[in-house]
């Protein structure tokens, strides 16, 4: 289980999320996101490195003004001309970020582990004594071995690092992997870890959650998961994960704005809410199959582990359809003032099935088979 007892979120959707194929943010895309996600009650906005570019640092010189609840926090390398520049952003926090395993070590930055800690001793130390918050990154953790995941760990945090993050930057690992390595890291040092994980191997919620049970106090995510290639674990299924297995780590937060700060994403990257997302998906809450809908009718947690109005949402329970059931035609009738029993509410049922098989009766349609079916019983 987490031993720290709480769960902290950090929003990289102004920095992992830039990196999203579709994502081209302006000034004004970035004010308004990092005043959404401090509404919404996140703890961390990390943005852009300054070094990216001028205009990066001057955004994030603007966020870091606006005053906001959440600390902002930029991404930066492990390089003291990026050190200079984070701190002259006026930001809370420094994320500095180094590639740890041995393809990135030979085809990325080239740097040996002692050279990587040698840069580490020379940058991080006065970013601690600015008063900042510190987290220093093993890029790609879990293709680095344990012992070297384990030397980088305990030689930061004896450089007065706040946080260890782990980040699984080509979603390589499984759930289980996520709970060894973040267990062992967890064993041998005492400062806060964070956790970043990628989707290629689909696992990003999976692994996250399991990173938060096996100690992580720091879960990474994005509005929507976007990211670089197919992203990183959305901020609505951390919410969803939380609310199924431990509701009380996420009641602070403002969940009926969840939705409302997705579509605000989805204009901004001109990208549809995806299907499949937890909870602010169109469908996340429709029901269809007459076995469905009939049991609830009874009770909705027979087909629901997630209460929608804790959200914000309202079920659907679909009735145009040809699997539609007696006992929600009878119900839909009864909120339009109607009154189907017996052989009016089969007949009406029947031809309700009928007419969808080839295309989807509109509202009025529906109701008029049902007046119609109601006049003749």
């Amino acid at each position: 289980m987490n031993t720290a007892g709480y769960l902290q979120v950090v929003d990289c959707t102004l920095r992992e999320g830039e990196q999203f194929a579709n994502a081209s943010f302006d000034t004004d895309d970035r004010v308004r996101i990092a005043k959404a996600l401090d509404a919404f009650g996140v703890d961390v906005i990390e943005v852009t490195s300054p070094a990216a570019s001028k205009r990066a640092a001057e955004d994030a010189s603007q966020i870091a003004s606006l005053g906001l609840r959440a600390d902002v926090a930029v991404h930066i390398r492990c390089h003291p001309g990026d050190a200079e520049l984070a701190l002259e952003s006026g930001a809370d926090a420094i994320h500095v970020a180094y590639g740890t395993s041995s393809q990135l070590k030979k085809h990325s930055h080239g740097k040996s582990l002692n050279e990587i800690l040698a840069a580490a001793t020379d940058v991080l130390p006065p970013l601690v004594a600015a008063g900042k918050t510190v987290r220093f990154s093993c890029e790609d953790a879990f293709r680095t071995s344990s012992r070297d995941v384990v030397r980088v760990a305990q030689a930061v945090e004896e450089l007065g690092v706040h946080r260890v993050g782990l980040a699984d930057t080509v979603g390589a690992a499984s759930p289980t992997q996520v709970t060894e390595r973040v267990s062992l890291v967890r064993r041998v040092i005492d400062c806060d870890i964070e956790f970043h994980g990628h989707n290629d191997g689909g696992c990003a919620i999976a692994n996250l959650w399991s990173a938060y049970l096996a100690g992580a106090t720091h879960l990474d995510v994005t509005v929507l998961g976007i990211g670089e290639r197919n992203g990183i674990c959305p901020l609505g299924g951390l919410m969803a994960r939380a609310f199924i297995d431990e509701p009380s780590a996420i009641e602070r937060f403002a969940l009926d704005q969840l939705t409302s700060l997705d579509e605000l994403v989805s204009q901004a990257i001109d990208t549809p809410i995806p299907f499949s997302a937890c909870i602010t998906s169109p469908t996340a809450f429709a029901h269809k199959a007459g076995l469905h809908t009939n049991a609830m009718l009874r009770d909705p947690s027979t087909y629901e582990s997630i209460d929608p109005k804790r959200f914000g949402r309202d079920r659907d329970l679909l009735v145009a359809h040809p699997l539609v059931g007696r006992n929600l035609v009878r119900q839909r009738a009864h909120e339009l003032g109607l009154d189907l029993r017996g052989e009016a509410l089969n007949g009406a049922t029947a031809e309700l099935k009928a007419l969808a098989q080839n295309s989807t009766p509109s509202t009025e349609a529906v109701r008029e088979l049902f007046e119609r079916h109601a006049r003749h019983q």
